[in-house]
């Protein structure tokens, strides 16, 4: 029963809401013809006066003839600016400034002189370290001292260590007393002439190097040197020009980058050689002092066995 009472109020709602719609869909198309309709008409045309009978009738007068536009003149082509065609690295270096080729061209030959020196040091210091490898092996291989002062010869990576040796064991045998040369006494003499070669062998290897750490640690600012002062052309430029167009502005700008660019080619290069050749230089002291080692414990079984104590009694014999 309640809901066939409720059925009339829901269509009656329906009903309404239907009308609303109605309403507001025909508000909104008569709204343009409301516009419409209030936009003053247009002011009639004034008819031409009437003329009377028999009274001639005047030509209408000629409709002016519309003028032509006159021709504009043609703007004034602005002013041409000279801009670089060729912007490969020697095209920017030739139309750089003065002080930015003065940088390039020390950094350049800063470039040049870092891989010469790499290619000197390298071939010194492999040939070096095969013939400090060599004579260690030689030295290990000798039974006695004169052995291997025959197998090394003059030359040869550990012939300076056996060198320095040779003329302490002789000045040793030369300047004993009637007890014979003491062994600690000759051991600890030979230990410092080879402390004294060691260092000359280190300080030799390390020539050069310190100028592989300089363009390294250098060469990247002189390049933002040229980069800062070849940017500062580029704004006066500008200011000269009077524009901003990015076609003036790129050429000096591309300028100074290639100083910072030619920086960074000397400084990468210089850093790595520098590191390389230093863990190197300390392998190639590293050998020294195993030919060192070798070298005095041949002459510790030299002493232990009196050969030198018999040389010494063949020299005074012989006097």
């Amino acid at each position: 029963m309640s809901v066939n009472q409720n059925l009339p109020a829901a269509k009656s709602a329906v009903a309404r809401r239907a009308l609303a719609a109605a309403l507001l869909l025909l508000a909104a198309l008569m709204q343009p013809l409301a516009a419409a309709a209030q936009t003053p008409p247009p002011a009639p045309t004034e008819a031409p006066a009437a003329v009377p009978a028999g009274e001639p009738v005047a030509a209408p007068a000629e409709t002016a003839a519309p003028t032509a536009p006159a021709p504009s003149m043609p703007a004034a082509p602005a002013a041409a600016i000279t801009l670089p065609r060729d912007l490969s690295p020697w095209g920017m270096f030739m139309a750089a400034d003065i002080v930015v080729k003065a940088v390039m061209v020390g950094l350049a030959f800063a470039s040049v002189l870092t891989w010469t020196i790499w290619l000197a040091k390298l071939l010194e210091l492999a040939r070096a370290s095969g013939r400090l490898r060599r004579g260690i092996a030689a030295i290990g291989a000798a039974r006695t001292w004169d052995d291997a002062k025959a197998q090394l010869g003059a030359t040869g990576g550990v012939a300076p260590l056996l060198r320095e040796a040779d003329a302490e064991l002789q000045l040793s045998v030369e300047g004993a007393g009637p007890h014979g040369v003491s062994p600690d006494g000759v051991k600890e003499r030979i230990a410092s002439r080879f402390e004294r070669a060691e260092a000359a062998a280190g300080r030799a290897m390390m020539r050069g190097t310190s100028i592989l750490a300089t363009v390294g640690a250098t060469a990247p600012f002189v390049g933002l040197f040229g980069t800062v002062w070849g940017i500062m052309n580029s704004f006066i430029g500008i200011s000269k020009a009077h524009t901003t167009n990015l076609a003036v502005v790129a050429p000096g700008i591309a300028e100074a980058l290639l100083a910072t660019a030619l920086g960074l080619v000397a400084a990468i290069p210089a850093v790595v050689m520098y590191n390389f050749f230093s863990r190197w230089i300390a392998g190639y002291r590293a050998l020294n002092a195993d030919a060192t080692a070798s070298i005095m414990r041949l002459v510790s079984r030299e002493l232990e066995r009196g050969a030198f104590d018999r040389r010494r009694r063949g020299v005074a014999a012989a006097e």
